[in-house]
């Protein structure tokens, strides 16, 4: 049995992700260098819509792409299945450019150091940055997120639930989940 604790709804969301662009946009002040690279699957979803969100508010292009970090990861010979592989598409070239990783969910940090790898794979950019919707804390690696849309501390038997509607087909939602003890 799970407890669940609803966290953020589809406007709190949106209120986040408007957040984390207009801090985007106050620290890239060139925003034509910058390119949001989302990592699959909701990542992806989320740089799109920070993209639109940055583009309405400065009315810049930010180029976005996708960065699979399936085959970086340091548990991929540990696990039961192989990681299933998607395609990266990054707009090219990356040097001289600011590359805003987003994810969905930051957690222990090595899915971000995954990332860095597999965007060093296409280019030297200039900084690197992340951004994500969601912190929870219990870094196994120094990694630092850039912007954050909600910080949810958690306890290890806890999870983060998200849903985006393109994504999942379900609204949009953020929600804790607690194992019970008995």
């Amino acid at each position: 049995m799970s407890a669940t604790a609803p966290v953020l709804d589809a406007a709190a969301i949106e209120r986040a992700l408007r957040r984390i662009s207009h801090e985007i946009i106050e620290r890239n002040p060139d925003l034509g260098s910058v390119v949001l690279a989302g990592i699959p699957s909701r990542g992806v979803e989320i740089a799109r819509r920070l993209t639109a969100i940055i583009e309405s508010l400065n009315g810049a292009v930010v180029p976005t792409g996708a960065i699979d970090v399936s085959m970086h990861r340091d548990d991929v010979g540990t696990r039961r299945e192989l990681p299933r592989v998607q395609a990266s598409s990054l707009p090219l070239p990356l040097e001289g450019k600011t590359v805003v990783i987003v994810d969905d969910v930051f957690f222990t940090g090595r899915t971000a150091r995954a990332a860095m790898d597999a965007i060093s794979s296409f280019g030297r950019p200039s900084r690197i940055q992340l951004a994500a919707l969601i912190d929870r804390g219990h870094r196994e690696l120094p990694i630092r997120v850039d912007y954050v849309g909600k910080n949810i501390p958690t306890a290890p038997g806890e999870e983060v639930r998200l849903r985006l509607q393109d994504v999942d087909g379900e609204p949009d939602a953020v929600w804790l989940v607690r194992e019970e003890t008995r």
